[in-house]
């Protein structure tokens, strides 16, 4: 029967446990029987190995199995005011832990012989496996030998604050505490070598004990299947990722679990999402003298000022870190376009199979609207993008996956699309020649849609991630065509700019039935701003939004301090290298960076 386990291994368990009385097995845990013993080491072993492989495809396959498996070690960490033990692995992420925690979990069971089968569960991110309770004794055999061999942590899952309640799982007090859980959180910790990132409780698994009686077996909580199935209801084999949203390339494999929760469901996302990254290096002498050109030609009357400021371009490797956070936070998207004027910075791995720069010639419909110096007119064109999926993230080099995200986030299952309003208002009136580039574009969404499906626009939108679909995007190139093809042709922003792909798809498809409000937390940081420091240094010790802009659309005072305490925090908040990266080539090097990290903000 799949999920069986070890038949060997499952008459061993119940060999030591006829032998030794419950006070003495917990006692002496590590004077089990040699065979047991071993195969729970090689189980655990087995799990190292395939650990090691989901770094060397976290760090792009680039480094050595054998070498990386050699280098973990134990630390010991701070976590919530709590001294933890964890492994220090290179490449950690949360995903990884995750997926980790989870095949510890099986491998365990299925060394010891114990039946097991896991469950879609309700929990938020984290996968559960049932257990029969008539087997509870085994499990929790099984799991002492376990974090005996690799240290961990149990808990209760149904703790208010599971890492304030996790508890070491070699210890007796732990166990007898947890006896009347029917559901427990078990964790082993995983850190970063800088140890600035600590992925525990919040990665672990779920351990549910389900309950016979009268020939089903009942679950101790809900869950979004079935909260019963028959005692004898063969198992089967389903991918690892079905069970938390693990990106298929961090899955250790297949697990067991019943035909009932081996289906794809209504909420699960099971279409391809994209991400769209537009960027510029303002460095490139070739591109400044280029714009220098097309600002001295123009005709008709100046500029705005933050039409085309330096602030605007400046680039502090901001693009580097935004890919290490949706590596960290977000790696289940598919494929990642780099959007840019014939650029690539130095330090990007151009030839990850999953990464492609599109040079603005490949999509603007109309080469004479090129160079263009707008992100206006290129937000008009990325539906262009050859291969790109119809439902993508478009996000700019200053925004950031600030905790681990799903695809629910920004989509709905069916396709539809969220967005996220800010509290920032749309100014009433007409545009102004002097008026404010980003307000312009604001008006002028709120007139098209206006005079389309007869609401009046108030609020605008937060810089984060834009959830956008290719279609809608189509559809509004030919629905507002002369606005569309105006913004095109707008080289630098224009009072008569629509912002496409940052306002206008959201308010449309809203209205067309293809998108709704979305809830994000979400925080906003002025580089210029006199509280910026103060909000970079809450955002580091809390960690707790999803996503974060940090904008400098007008210069400070001091550029060069904005500039060491942008790069103190972005090294200290990401200090996990990406796959997108080209190792020998970072964006600070790494003593650089160890300076940056050891510096008082």
């Amino acid at each position: 029967m799949v999920g069986s386990g070890n038949p060997e291994a499952g008459s061993l368990v119940s060999t030591y446990r006829s032998v030794l009385p419950a006070g003495a097995r917990r006692g002496i845990v590590r004077k089990v029987p040699a065979p047991l013993r071993s195969a729970v080491k090689s189980s655990l072993t087995s799990v190292d190995a395939v650990r090691s492989a989901t770094i060397v495809w976290a760090m792009g396959g680039r480094r050595n199995a054998s070498r990386h498996s050699a280098a973990y070690a134990r630390r010991v960490v701070r976590v919530g005011g709590r001294h933890m033990r964890a492994l220090l692995v290179d490449g950690a992420t949360a995903w990884a832990a995750r997926a980790r925690n989870l095949h510890i979990l099986t491998s365990v069971l299925e060394a010891g012989g114990i039946d097991y089968f896991c469950v879609r569960g309700t929990a938020h991110d984290v996968p559960t496996v049932a257990v029969p309770a008539a087997l509870r004794d085994e499990a929790e055999d099984m799991l002492r030998i376990a974090f005996d061999q690799t240290p961990g942590y149990v808990g209760p899952a149904a703790a208010p604050a599971a890492e304030s309640a996790m508890q070491p799982g070699d210890e007796d007090k732990s166990w007898r505490q947890l006896r009347k859980q029917r559901t427990l959180r078990v964790a082993w910790y995983v850190t970063d070598p800088t140890q600035q990132l600590v992925f525990g409780a919040d990665q672990g698994c779920d351990l549910e004990f389900w309950t016979e009686r009268d020939g089903w077996l009942e679950a101790p909580r809900a869950n979004r299947v079935a909260d019963r199935v028959p005692v004898d209801a063969p198992r089967r084999t389903a991918p690892q990722a079905l069970f938390s949203p693990v990106p298929p390339a961090y899955t250790t494999g297949d697990v067991a679990t019943l035909a009932e929760f081996s289906v794809r469901l209504p909420e699960d996302h099971a279409f391809p999402v994209d991400v769209v990254y537009t960027w510029v290096d303002d460095s490139d002498p070739a591109w400044r003298a280029a714009r220098d050109r097309a600002r001295g030609a123009l005709t008709g009357g100046t500029l705005h000022e933050q039409a085309a400021n330096d602030a605007r371009y400046t680039s502090r490797d901001e693009l580097l870190y935004s890919l290490r956070s949706l590596h960290q936070n977000a790696p289940w998207v598919r494929n990642v376009y780099l959007v840019t004027a014939g650029q690539a910075p130095a330090w990007l791995n151009t030839d990850h199979p999953n990464l492609k720069v599109v040079d603005h010639r490949e999509i603007f419909s109309d080469p004479m609207a090129l160079p263009t110096f707008n992100s206006h007119a290129i937000e008009t064109q990325l539906h262009h993008i050859e291969g790109l999926s119809e439902c993508f993230l478009y996000l700019n080099d200053d925004v950031f996956f600030g905790r681990p995200v799903t695809p629910g986030h920004f989509f709905h299952p069916n396709g539809l699309t969220k967005f996220f309003q800010s509290k920032a208002l749309i100014p009433v009136g007409d545009v102004q020649a002097d008026e404010l580039p980003v307000n312009a574009a604001g008006k002028n969404s709120r007139r098209l849609i206006a005079q389309q499906f007869g609401s009046a626009l108030s609020q605008k939108m937060k810089h984060t991630p834009h959830a956008l679909r290719r279609s809608v995007l189509s559809e509004i190139e030919d629905v507002y065509a002369r606005e569309h093809l105006a913004t095109q042709h707008s080289r630098f922003r224009s009072p008569k700019d629509i912002p496409v792909a940052s306002s206008l798809h959201h308010y449309y498809a809203y209205h067309s039935a293809r998108a709704t409000v979305g809830d994000l937390r979400y925080q906003y940081v002025d580089l210029a701003a006199s509280l910026a420091e103060r909000r970079l240094n809450s955002l580091l010790a809390h960690r707790n939004f999803d996503t974060f802009c940090i904008n400098d659309t007008v210069s400070g005072p001091d550029p060069d301090a904005q500039t060491r305490m942008l790069e103190r925090f972005l090294e200290t908040y990401f200090p996990v290298p990406s796959p997108y990266e080209t190792r020998g080539l970072p964006g600070i090097p790494a003593t650089r960076a160890a300076e940056l990290r050891s510096t008082d903000a």
